[in-house]
């Protein structure tokens, strides 16, 4: 698809960036609507899950935890066997004579949160479950087909011994940690699946990887370079602040990641960063299918574990996985970082009882770390005017000039210049900023998120035949209805656990025991039901 406006839209272009959403969006099928609610645990609450006579009434999915993510993935389920699922019809993975209708029970600790998310929706049931009291997880369980758990991680080995015992499968969208991964043969001699990491990062990345992978090798190809970039980020009408960036949730988690080490494969040589050299490596990124977007990169984690889930490891000579962000974002948080916003030690002015104002403390960030450094009398003075403060920093080798700038802008839309008081709850300076962030840098009501995720593939043949550029990329907005919005994070992550659930439910997955979506059996499927449902993986190859 052509887009019209081809001028590049970074993190300082906010004037620019409303000016082509309509033309992206197109890129985008909208349909569904989301309230965004938090996952929580209480007490069990009575709720009848039998028909009368004491026989199930028709198969049902039990989903844990009342998140962001849990409508979409409820519809979903759900609208199966209805009107409503004629898409279905459209994907090779499902026999539509066996669809049958399911009932969705959500399980949250608080009746309301759970009963907020099924709102509307046919075929669901809303109960109060605390996961902690296994008896009662346990009763819940064993009355189902299938568990999708979308809690955090550390409560999934729990559900997970339930689900075993009981022998029901279990699909959750996280990470396989150790907790999950030793109960692999514990799984396979009850004959239940476990297929985990089924969500967008992971998930979809790990399925469009092995379909490129598998198509390339089919064809007698050798995977020279696989590259996958993925970033949750606000779609270009809501990239509205200097950082062009929002926050969803508490910020804290997405810092600390900002700050993880990462290691990876280039060109046969492997890559180490520590996390304090995170920021300062991104690099300019563009996608030749989305020209306007002026995106950068930065490496994500440990990539050469990909090589090895995708079987690649001794053929490709470049494994990379990297983060995406609008293009300044770095430039910002490295000397954010470099000031001293993201300490996590409790900080002298803000212990025993001590509150001292924004600005008094951003001036002593900078005199307790530079002081030796440069003379300065009045810091106070200096933050208020902001040519003295780009001179401060680029004297002090924070930044350059223009990141500078950028730098003071963001302080001064975050707030951190003010003459106003830091409340109690803050003891640290990663406080300070966690707590301006989530203050200025959250959605507001009808501002929509963006995912973007592209994987390039780079595939050589022995017999001689032209090396071949595999792409595909999945770009997909939060869709707003009726006044509501569902992000597209909850989406693209709530959707295809909802269909690996289903595939469950129609015994379309044969392996059992603790698996990740990288076989055919569950990416072909998986793939087909969720580009029909409107979620899209276009794909392009170029002859190199």
């Amino acid at each position: 698809m052509e887009i019209g406006c081809l001028r590049q839209v970074g993190a300082d272009d906010s004037a620019i960036l409303d000016k082509i959403v309509d033309s992206l969006t197109s890129l985008a099928t909208p349909t569904n609507k989301e309230k965004e609610l938090s996952v929580k645990f209480g007490k069990i609450n009575e709720c009848v899950m039998e028909a009368q006579d004491g026989s199930k009434a028709r198969p049902s999915v039990l989903i844990l935890g009342a998140g962001r993510v849990c409508r979409p993935a409820a519809e979903f389920l759900a609208s199966i066997g209805n009107a409503s699922s004629a898409f279905l019809k459209n994907s090779p993975g499902i026999n539509i004579g066996e669809v049958k209708e399911f009932q969705v029970i959500v399980a949250s600790l608080y009746l309301k949160d759970a009963e907020e998310v099924i709102d509307g929706i046919s075929n669901t049931t809303a109960i109060e479950l605390d996961v902690k009291d296994y008896g009662s997880l346990s009763k819940y369980i064993s009355q189902v087909e299938v568990v999708l758990s979308l809690l955090p991680p550390s409560f999934h080995a729990v559900v997970a011994n339930s689900c075993i015992e009981h022998k029901k499968h279990l699909v959750t969208a996280s990470y396989v940690d150790d907790s999950v991964a030793g109960l692999d043969e514990k799984a396979k001699g009850a004959g239940v699946t476990i297929l985990s990491e089924m969500g967008l990062d992971p998930g979809i990345d790990h399925m469009m990887a092995m379909k490129m992978i598998n198509q390339a090798r089919a064809r007698k190809g050798k995977i020279r370079a696989f590259s996958s970039f993925c970033g949750g980020l606000p779609s270009p009408a809501a990239a509205n602040n200097p950082l062009a960036y929002k926050f969803s949730w508490n910020p804290a988690g997405a810092i600390r990641a900002g700050r993880n080490p990462a290691t990876y494969k280039s060109f046969g040589e492997i890559i180490h960063l520590n996390g304090n050299e995170l920021y300062d490596s991104a690099t300019v990124f563009n996608i030749a299918d989305l020209p306007a977007f002026a995106l950068e990169y930065l490496p994500n984690r440990n990539s050469l574990v990909y090589g090895d889930l995708y079987g690649i490891s001794k053929e490709a000579s470049t494994i990379f996985r990297a983060t995406l962000r609008y293009q300044g974002f770095s430039q910002i948080m490295s000397c954010l970082a470099k000031i001293g916003f993201f300490e996590t030690e409790v900080h002298p002015l803000l212990k025993q009882g001590q509150r001292p104002t924004f600005k008094v403390f951003l001036s002593d960030l900078l005199k307790s770390k530079f002081s030796n450094s440069v003379n300065v009398e009045d810091m106070e003075g200096i933050i208020g005017n902001e040519k003295e403060m780009i001179a401060l920093f680029t004297t002090l080798g924070l930044c350059k000039e223009t990141a500078a700038m950028k730098t003071i802008k963001t302080i001064k839309f975050l707030g951190l210049h003010e003459n106003v008081e830091i409340p109690a709850t803050c003891s640290s300076a990663f406080d300070v900023a966690c707590l301006r962030m989530e203050q200025k840098l959250s959605y507001s009501a009808n501002e929509q998120d963006m995912v973007l995720l592209h994987h390039e593939v780079e595939v050589e043949f022995p017999d001689g035949r032209p090396s071949e550029n595999h792409r595909a990329t999945l770009l997909e907005f939060g869709r707003t209805e009726n006044g509501k919005t569902t992000t597209a994070m909850a989406l693209t992550v709530g959707i295809p656990a909802a269909i690996g659930a289903l595939l469950l439910l129609q015994n379309k997955v044969q392996t059992r025991g603790v698996i990740r979506p990288l076989n055919p059996e569950v990416y072909i499927p998986a793939l087909d039901i969720l580009e029909a449902s409107g979620i899209k993986l276009p794909e392009k190859v170029e002859i190199l």
